[in-house]
């Protein structure tokens, strides 16, 4: 095993996990689940069997990933964050054929106690704040917050709020790195040398 796992956990055969991760108290990883490199998985925490985590997640304590759920690398999933992956779930009434896609992309944050409606696409290094219920898509480097979750700024790759307006056009270096970053209309994009 290339990958450590504490005995209270189980991992269900065909579990595909990557060298480096590790596997904390109490947590179940289904069979068809994939789970890259260096990953992170805190106590309590349910894989589905139809979900993909990239290199380098962060899983924190008491997440549940159900099925049709994509974590890129990078991901950060704050203590007791929530996923779904039916839209109008009823237990008296199967909808596991009606499962809707859920995709977390490279370097987002979900902060603890968020929840990500199904259906949903968190853009590259967005930030959603603790508590926050997404229902809709989160662009690229957007602070959402709220309940529904609505957009408040704009956050840089190394995770520094960037002085910007939330639509327009302008341009703001990260007070960390340097980097630069420009706005046109509501889309912002690092600026490359």
């Amino acid at each position: 095993m290339s990958y450590f796992l504490h005995p209270s956990s189980v991992v269900d055969e065909g579990a595909n996990i990557g060298n480096g991760s590790k596997i904390w108290h109490f947590c179940h990883i289904s069979s068809h689940a994939r789970i890259g490199t260096n990953v992170s998985i805190g106590q309590n925490v349910f894989v589905g069997n139809q979900v993909s985590i990239g290199n380098s997640c962060k899983i924190q304590n008491n997440v549940s990933i159900y099925d049709n759920v994509t974590l890129e690398d990078g991901v950060f999933c704050g203590p007791s964050m929530v996923f779904t992956n039916v839209y109008n779930p009823r237990a008296l009434v199967n909808r596991k054929s009606e499962y809707r896609t859920t995709l977390i992309k490279r370097g987002a944050t979900l902060g603890a106690n968020c929840t990500i409606v199904c259906g949903t696409t968190v853009g590259i290094f967005a930030f959603v704040g603790a508590g926050a219920v997404v229902n809709r898509d989160v662009p690229n480097y957007a602070i959402v917050v709220g309940v529904p979750a609505r957009q408040i700024g704009w956050m840089s790759e190394h995770g520094e709020r960037l002085s910007l307006p939330t639509s327009g056009v302008g341009e703001a270096a990260c007070p960390q790195t340097g980097e630069v970053y420009r706005l046109t209309g509501t889309t912002l994009t690092k600026k490359e040398d």
